[in-house]
This record gives structure tokens, sequence and C-alpha cells, in this order.
């Protein structure tokens, strides 16, 4: 694993140790990693919306289209 050394005002340092602590994380390093995940994440949904927005229309998202999407999920729990 690399290593990275971040330079923090004192206020952001505060913050950052009590989140530490105060959401559980086991070091800083856990809380910052999470941080980056979560970041991550949100990029990845982002890319995929957008991958939506500009794809092609495969049909209409009408009353009838959200029964069919609901009585596949209840079959089994999957699509």
């Amino acid at each position: 694993m690399s290593t990275m050394n971040v330079s923090l005002p004192e206020t952001q340092k505060s913050f950052v140790d009590q989140q530490v602590c105060e959401r559980g994380y086991a070091t800083t390093s856990e809380y910052i990693r999470d941080l980056i995940r979560r970041e991550q994440d949100k990029q990845k949904l982002r890319d995929l919306l957008l991958e939506g927005m500009n794809s092609p229309r495969a049909g209409v998202a009408d009353a009838e289209y959200f029964n069919q999407l609901r009585a596949r999920f209840s079959e089994d729990g999957r699509p």
C-alpha cells in the first residue's frame, strides 16, 4: 500500500479526528479510504446516469413498465 501525506488546517484535522472517533474508524487512514471509496461510488453512479441519458430510448417508462418490473423482482428477488 502506498503512503500519502496531506497537510490540513487545524480545524479540518480536528474534524477528521472527531469523525474517526464518532464513526468508529480504527484510524484516520481508514476514514480517508472510506471517503475516497464513497467518492468513487458517486462517480460511477454519475457515469452510469450519463450513459443512460445518452443511450437510445428503449421504451416508455409508464405505469405498466413499473408494474412488470415489480413483478420480476417479487418473483424471486432478482431481476
